[in-house]
């Protein structure tokens, strides 16, 4: 199995990261502020204006650290790897497989059953857990939301190409966030949510989710290279310059679960209060950066609980899930599973 490695979070403006010998060297106004062991670190992320040298670069590359830059803001810019590595026989069966309509719709079918069954979970789950406490329209809600999911996976058993099973996935994204803020529970109207906005989000609640989206897209993506999948050739997403798109259709099955429930976390246990956001002229909120520190805190200790994972039947920590799914693929692909099994929490 897989065993963990740390991943280097600097949101520090102004740091600069470089080698000496076979450590990472994070230093801010000339002063040394923290120093890691190279063969400890997974992935290296920088937000803002976070400076790496070329050495470094260079060790990273070759020791199979990949190294992401993102805005301040948390938006994705650029990401930095060394040689390709994995098998391109893995990957010529997954270029041909993107362009096989049935075998491509069986994978989407299949990302899009797991995604809408972890959506009526999270919904049903705080039902159950919280519903003596709403207000009977909110319990009434969120119960015909989590019917009316249910009855789009039933929908998914019936025959459709590609683009109907988008639908359906649109139709389960609609719903849910329709009542997502009978989730928050949370201070109001800080985090009150109306619906989802990007590019910039437009509330606090928004803000969370994009940037919370964004590391999970980042270990997601890492998770495919390392069993040498193509993270840009996908199936549910279509192909676009520069766009992640396996890694996006890994991403759906685990934005309610892990995504979408640690923002949820984060906001009733009132983790983050208002002077963790800012917000901008042009109606953008955005995570400042104590509040940024906060969430990667909470994302990382996330990561290291355990559960039970439904098709193995054993337990991973939850930071190995997007391992795990890329290798079930990779299985699929490769002819070790009759379908590819979607991550189901229960």
């Amino acid at each position: 199995m897989r065993r963990h490695l740390n991943t280097l979070y600097v949101t520090t403006e102004g740091a600069w990261l470089n080698k000496d010998g076979e450590n990472v060297v994070v230093s801010f106004d000339g002063a040394e502020r923290g120093r890691l062991p190279i063969h400890t670190i997974g992935s290296i992320l920088g937000f803002g204006r976070v400076l790496i040298s070329p050495p470094l670069l260079g060790a990273c590359a070759e020791a199979g650290i990949s190294v992401d830059y993102f805005s301040e803001h948390g938006r994705s810019l650029a990401r930095v790897e060394g040689p390709v590595s994995g098998n391109v026989l893995l990957r010529r069966t997954q270029y041909r497989w993107a362009d096989d309509a049935a075998k491509r719709d069986a994978i989407i079918r299949s990302i899009v059953a797991g995604k809408v069954l972890n959506q009526r979970t999270v919904v049903a789950r705080a039902l159950r857990d919280h519903g003596e406490g709403m207000p009977e329209p909110n319990r009434a809600a969120l119960a015909a939301a989590a019917d009316r999911l249910g009855a789009i996976v039933r929908r998914l058993e019936k025959p459709a190409d590609g683009d109907g099973l988008r639908g359906f996935e649109g139709e389960a994204g609609l719903v849910y966030f329709s009542v997502f803020d009978h989730l928050v529970l949370g201070e109001k109207p800080l985090f009150a949510f109306t619906g989802r906005s990007r590019r910039p989000p437009l509330d606090a609640t928004n803000a969370l989710l994009s940037f919370v989206y964004s590391l999970l897209t980042a270990d997601v993506r890492g998770a495919l290279e390392g069993v040498g999948l193509d993270p840009a050739v996908g199936y549910l997403h279509v192909d676009r310059p520069g766009r992640p798109s396996l890694a996006l259709d890994l991403v759906e099955e685990f934005r309610p679960f892990f995504a979408d429930r640690l923002v949820l976390s984060l906001i009733n246990r009132r983790q983050l209060t208002a002077k963790d956001f800012r917000c901008l002229d042009n109606g953008a909120t955005l995570l400042s950066e104590d509040g940024r520190k906060a969430v990667l805190v909470a994302y990382q200790e996330r990561k290291r609980d355990e559960i039970q994972h439904p098709f193995l039947d054993e337990k991973v920590t939850v930071g190995l899930l997007w391992h795990v799914q890329a290798q079930l693929l990779a299985r699929h692909l490769r002819g070790d599973l009759d379908a590819y099994p979607p991550f189901v929490w229960r």
